[in-house]
Formats: C-alpha cells, structure tokens, sequence
C-alpha cells in the first residue's frame, strides 16, 4: 500500500472508532511514550500540546511554534504503526488560513486527525467568536482530516457557573454543525451534566479524564464517544522523577528505580 493510501485507510479507521466502543486516548509526548501506548494495545494514539511544549523547555499555550510542535508530532507518527491525532492548540494563528495552514502541516507530519481549540489566550476575550471559530473549522475541514473541535468554557471557567452549560452547548452544536466529527469539553467532571450534553449534542463527545472523573465504563454508558488523559501522563512521570531525585538527594537509595522498564526492552522496542 502507497503511503498516501495508508494514510487514507488510517483515516477512515480512525473515524470510525468514534462510533460504538468508548475510544481511550492515552496521550504521548515522544516517540517512546507512542511506542509504549502502541504495545499496550490501544487502536489509535494522541498527542498532548503540552506535553510536547514541556518537553521542549516551553510553557502551555502555543508558546511553542508550530513547527517545532508538528517536527515531534511526525516523529510519534513515524514511530507507530496506529492512526495519530494530534493536539495542535488553538491552530496557531487566528485566521481561517491559519488553521488550514496547520491542518496541512498535521497531515504532512503524518497523522490523520487533530484537536482545534477556541481559546485566544487572551485573558481579555478567553474563547474566539463563535462565528469565526466556526469560520476556522470549517476551513479545516475542506482537508481529509478527522477534526475534534474544542471548546475550553469549562476549562478557563468562562462567564457565570450557571451560563457555563447553554454557552458550551451552543458553541459545540454550531462546531458539530460546522462539520466536526467530534466536540471536546474538557474541564467537565459531573457525569450528570456530561451525558446531559452528550443527549442535547447528538453527536461524538470527547471529555478529558483523570483524577475525579467518573470512570471510563460510567463514561461509555453516559454515551461519550473519545476519553483522553492529556498531558496528565506526562506529569505523572515527572512525578516519578521528582521521587526519584528526592530519594537518591535525601536516602541514597534508588526504592523508586524499581519498576522500570528493563534497557534490553526499551532497545527493542525502539527498533
């Protein structure tokens, strides 16, 4: 199979694991952490933006260029043999163009899906128009790719708690309307108020997970489509290095070594 025809077949697979079965994205920051969420048997990978901007010495929220971010993401890509969507922020620019141009670079690095944000990083006016967010992924979707479009009203808590639910609704029902084959609300928790969403929305949900989220059966029997951890796992393993290096400074013991994968696996894993 020519690779454009792989790509191709990778996207229709990825689109269709939106549908049925709950969709578990562990998210990898690297080329190893893709390797190991590929051996562990998931169908398909993620990208974590921040992870990958924490890795390269930047902060959160498209500090990171655009092609430093799609030079990792093309090399998860090409470690694996799964379909990769990757997380590319807010498009990085605010222009239609811009997220087109972004798109573009996603399917070149290799990966067949990405996440779109409507976060301006302007704590002055937090989220995009909604109409030239719908401008913007609409211009994403003349590109085959699978579109998970995000809104982050729960996320950055954006206007009143109690207008928090009929904004998200209305901002994702025109991205669904726009032709997003997914819509993310990350930073919603209460399992009453997700299946609520997932019943007015009609359509693939995907909710960010991890400490205090109802657990992945709860979320499939909620409807939600696509469950991902974002760069959550990345941290956890900072954690562990945190441990490490207070153990070996205050002990001179190496307890929190253990556990690790042998260097004769991690080798042949990367071959």
């Amino acid at each position: 199979m020519s690779e454009p025809q792989n790509q191709k077949a990778k996207t229709e697979t990825f689109r269709a694991l939106h549908q049925g079965k709950i969709l578990i994205l562990p998210n990898a920051w690297d080329a190893a952490s893709a390797r190991i969420i590929q051996q562990a048997g998931f169908p398909a990978i993620a990208t974590t933006s921040a992870g990958i901007a924490f890795t390269l010495g930047y902060p959160d929220g498209q500090r990171i260029s655009r092609e430093e971010m799609l030079t990792v993401v093309g090399s998860i890509a090409r470690a694996v043999k799964l379909p990769v969507t990757a997380d590319v922020e807010a498009g990085y620019g605010d222009r239609p163009e811009d997220a087109a141009r972004t798109a573009r670079d996603v399917l070149a690095a290799g990966a067949v899906g990405m996440n779109l944000e409507d976060a301006t990083g302007n704590p002055q006016r937090p989220l995009f128009h909604p109409t030239l967010q719908v401008e913007r992924i609409k211009a994403v979707r003349e590109l085959p790719i699978v579109l998970n479009a995000r809104t982050d009203v729960y996320l950055l808590d954006v206007g009143a708690p109690e207008k928090r639910y009929d904004e998200a609704l209305r901002r994702l029902a025109a991205f669904r309307d726009a032709g997003a084959d997914c819509v993310f609300v990350p930073g919603l928790r209460d399992a009453a108020t997700i299946g609520r969403l997932v019943k007015d929305l009609q359509c693939p949900v995907n909710v960010l997970v991890g400490p205090g989220s109802p657990p992945v059966p709860e979320l499939q029997k909620l409807g939600v489509a696509r469950v991902s951890v974002g760069s959550a796992a990345m941290r956890a393993t900072l954690g562990l290095l945190r441990r490490i290096a207070e153990e070996l400074k205050s002990a001179g013991t190496y307890a929190t070594l253990e556990g690790g994968i042998s260097f004769a696996d991690v080798n042949r894993m990367m071959e």
